[in-house]
């Protein structure tokens, strides 16, 4: 019998996963994009050696909607992909911020873009992400990792002018491939999943993917659990000459014991008052996230110079909470940290559909590359919330006794649900020529147009409180010039816009509604090379974003039936430049770094009135400084590889002005090719460094970072 026995790890018996991983994969005989049977290198040769060539290299993005090389994008793009997700262990969303410069944690999916927060993702270029409130996108059954750098309203609509994140989905591959991986780790981690896909005919004119994921731990927080269920799977078929039907379903299934977490409470020097085990949540607290994706897209070539592509997306998801919410120190004995109850209950649907097409032309002499798409998206977004703030027991920071809080949940059902129903619709047309002047100059000019529709009804048992319509259009623009003076390097520069509707509740008449949309604009210049055959990718990107048009609360105006008024009188201006470096040292040695600068501040509002997620000038979670890397060093003749790598987040502040302190932590691993397998050892925070990975409220606390974690990985391929 195999076991796995890293320090401060729950001993895993390998036999007995190994039978549950067999029962997995031997309903299917091939795994999606692994190595076919019979190839002739070994399991250890696939992944250990020969990785450093590759780069973690991606010759193409869809982040503009149409295949592209990022040479010819002229705004900063960068793309993690499935090699990097598997050498670092990255499980969701945040284990790959340290990647990508411009981008830190700021709450649960939520990040800091350039200066600004961003909570909206997409999947496969259209929206409808399954992991509604308070969940962290799963990287499992993801591809890649695509990220725009700031205004991507061209091809996106509506949005936050620091940049969008784009997961692109695993589909069924022409070749047969099996792959399984068992894991075990700090804190009673222990998972397997199994990967399965290739041809079903022998003409491989249909091909499929069959993936399970399951993985279960008792994370460093008191009282907590969680355990995380992914089921995927897609058929393809090839339609046409150069055509192609995908067809998948993704079902998710989340379960978080006493984690509806909040933060630790700090100083406002911003040390944490407490163990950062510490936890406001009782066991009997939970968050289940339910939910469901479908997806159709139908790609083909239409010719050598047409392209077209449509897809529709439909996603459910239920999010159901029921937690201890922390309401500050009590004034009269600061080791109590106040609690209220909070029952709630988020269902959320959304459809979206989408098309694209691109056409090669030649016209007076010059090579054109037009590309024309439209979208739609309608999501219904409902809050049942109830809130019981009478009677709870407040719990020690010093000594915290659990169990005291078991019935507020039987007392908080006596209450009404109050019921925020949001209703939006999202429909777009874009249309843009990329104009090849000569081989060496590029100029590209799009614009879009936009309408939007929102509602939000307010109701408490079968009396509305409040609602409040709006809809608007706009159009926006975007241009850019690329010179290559050599095809290994492109110099670029580019002027995008954005634009942002009002929250769908601040429209409400008496607030002064309806409001005029957030706008943005932003000039880039950058340089990005692929020097040395590729084997050194350094790229930079100096930027300037102005953001107008913010509501605030309006001073000279008393408040109507209670709503405070609000009046558009905020301009924030982020400026900022990144630098990413990717190079093989050697044949067996590479290095990714990535540094990034930034300077957001309120350049225009009200003396005395304060803009959302900021303080004074300032803004929250928003560092001048970051800092990642990752390296890794190959030996082939022992099939063995060697990684370290680590971050630094420079000093920032909370959404309640307390300070929250730089960190700089590492991680390492090594990884053993067994001949049939490979076995990752990895450690997280080596110097088991207690930080705040983002900052909240002086209410909530701070994020703590996870403390020294340990993690093994076995993986069979076939």
């Amino acid at each position: 019998m195999i076991r796995i026995i890293v320090p401060g790890v729950k001993v895993v018996s390998v036999r007995s996963v190994l039978l549950v991983s067999a029962s997995m994969v031997l309903a299917a005989p091939a795994c999606a994009q692994e190595t076919p049977a019979g190839d002739a290198a070994s399991a250890s040769e696939i992944t250990v050696t020969g990785r450093a060539q590759r780069l973690y290299r991606v010759e193409q993005t869809t982040v503009g909607k149409a295949a592209e090389d990022p040479m010819n994008i002229p705004q900063a793009v960068q793309v993690i992909n499935a090699d990097l997700f598997t050498d670092q262990g990255a499980r969701d969303a945040t284990d790959i911020y340290r990647n990508i410069s411009g981008v830190t944690a700021f709450s649960y999916a939520g990040v800091t873009f350039r200066g600004f927060r961003q909570d909206q993702s997409f999947y496969d270029g259209q929206r409808g992400n399954p992991f509604i409130g308070f969940s962290v996108p799963q990287l499992f059954n993801i591809e890649r990792v695509e990220v725009l750098k700031g205004p991507a309203g061209l091809f996106f609509g509506p949005g936050s002018p620091g940049g969008i994140i784009n997961y692109v989905s695993k589909t069924p591959a022409d070749k047969t491939g099996l792959r399984a991986v068992i894991t075990g780790g700090s804190y009673d981690r222990v998972g397997i999943s199994a990967e399965a896909g290739g041809p079903v005919d022998r003409q491989g004119i249909v091909t499929y993917r069959l993936g399970g994921f399951y993985e279960s731990m008792d994370p460093f927080r008191r009282n907590t659990q969680n355990k995380s269920r992914i089921g995927d799977g897609g058929i393809a078929i090839k339609t046409n000459q150069g055509g192609k039907l995908t067809l998948q379903a993704t079902i998710y299934d989340s379960q978080f014991q006493a984690n509806r977490l909040r933060g630790i409470l700090v100083d406002d020097a911003g040390h944490f008052l407490t163990s950062i085990r510490w936890n406001a949540n009782e066991k009997t607290d939970f968050l289940h996230l339910r939910s469901q994706a479908y997806q159709a897209r139908y790609a083909t070539a239409i010719g050598d110079r047409v392209t077209f592509d449509a897809g529709v997306r439909y996603f459910k998801a239920t999010e159901t909470q029921q937690y201890h919410e922390p309401r500050g120190l009590d004034p009269a004995n600061p080791d109590l940290v106040r609690r209220e109850f909070r029952d709630q209950i988020r269902p959320v649907d959304g459809l979206s559909f989408m098309a694209n097409a691109t056409a090669r032309v030649d016209l007076l002499g010059m090579a054109h590359k037009f590309q024309a798409g439209a979208d739609w998206y309608h999501e219904t977004s409902v809050l049942r919330s109830r809130i019981l703030r009478a009677g709870v027991t407040s719990l020690s920071l010093s000594n915290p006794a659990y169990g005291r809080g078991s019935g507020d949940a039987a007392r908080a059902a006596l209450l009404p649900f109050t019921v925020t129903d949001t209703r939006t619709k999202r429909k777009g047309a874009y249309l843009q020529d990329q104009v090849s002047i000569t081989d060496a100059l590029l100029l590209v000019a799009g614009l879009r147009y936009d309408r939007f529709e929102d509602g939000v009804t307010v109701s408490t048992g079968n009396a509305v409180s409040g609602r409040s319509r709006y809809a608007d259009s706009d159009v926006t623009f975007r241009g850019g010039a690329i010179f290559k003076p050599r095809q290994d390097v492109s110099l670029y520069a580019s002027w995008s816009q954005s634009f942002e509707p009002q929250a769908a509740a601040d429209q409400n008449r008496d607030a002064g509604g309806p409001f005029a949309p957030v706008t943005g604009n932003q000039l880039e210049a950058g340089v990005k090379t692929q020097l040395f055959q590729g084997r050194l990718q350094a790229n930079a990107a100096a930027y300037r974003i102005v953001r107008k048009n913010i509501l605030q609360v309006d001073p000279g105006r008393a408040p109507v039936n209670g709503i405070d008024p609000l009046a558009p009188i905020g301009e924030v201006t982020s400026k900022g430049f990144e630098v990413d470096l990717a190079t093989d040292l050697t044949p067996n040695w590479v290095l990714l770094a990535n540094y990034a600068y930034n300077d957001a501040r309120i350049t225009g509002t009200v003396p005395g009135q304060s803009i959302t997620n900021a303080i004074g000038d300032r803004f929250a979670n928003a560092p001048r400084h970051q800092l990642g890397f990752w390296t890794r060093y190959q030996v082939p003749a022992f099939g063995a590889a060697f990684a370290f790598g680590g971050e630094h987040v420079s000093r920032r502040i909370s959404l309640s002005g307390q300070a929250v302190r730089p960190y700089t932590v590492f991680d390492a691993s090594i990884t053993k090719g067994l001949g049939f397998a490979e076995l990752l050892l990895r450690v997280d925070n080596i110097f088991d460094r207690v930080y705040a990975a983002s900052g909240f409220t002086a209410q909530s606390g701070h994020f703590p970072g996870e403390p020294r974690t340990f993690l093994a990985e076995l993986r069979l391929r076939f």
